[in-house]
């Protein structure tokens, strides 16, 4: 099955479409249990020195919020100039070492 340009195209954009929505979602909800996280066991808890550094500079919620944004900021950078497989592996990426470590203490409550 042959496609046509313009198909393959239109499939290309709503892969990358899907992938950066989906990285922003995985971003918003990363900060939301950062920002639980670090209130509930104290900013030992984050693993992760450049959040841990903002924290500690700038207080939790600016900190995570700041990291956030310019972790999504990045991402849509990559969106613009089409590298979707990066947002999507990304994306995958954050969902193995954040999303699903925090979702495992979580769930230890």
């Amino acid at each position: 099955m042959d496609m046509s340009p313009e198909r393959h195209n239109l499939q290309n954009e709503r892969f990358g479409d899907i992938a950066v929505v989906t990285f922003m979602v995985v971003q918003a909800l990363d900060g939301i249990l950062t920002y639980l996280g670090v209130h509930i066991w104290g900013p030992s808890v984050e693993a992760n020195p450049l959040i841990s550094s903002a924290v500690s500079f700038a207080g939790v919620g600016t900190g995570v919020a700041v990291a956030k944004l310019f972790a999504v900021g990045l991402g849509m950078i990559l969106h613009l100039r089409r590298v979707h497989g990066v947002v999507a592996l990304l994306t995958a990426f954050y969902l193995a070492v954040a999303i699903v470590p925090w979702a495992v203490l979580f769930l230890s409550l």
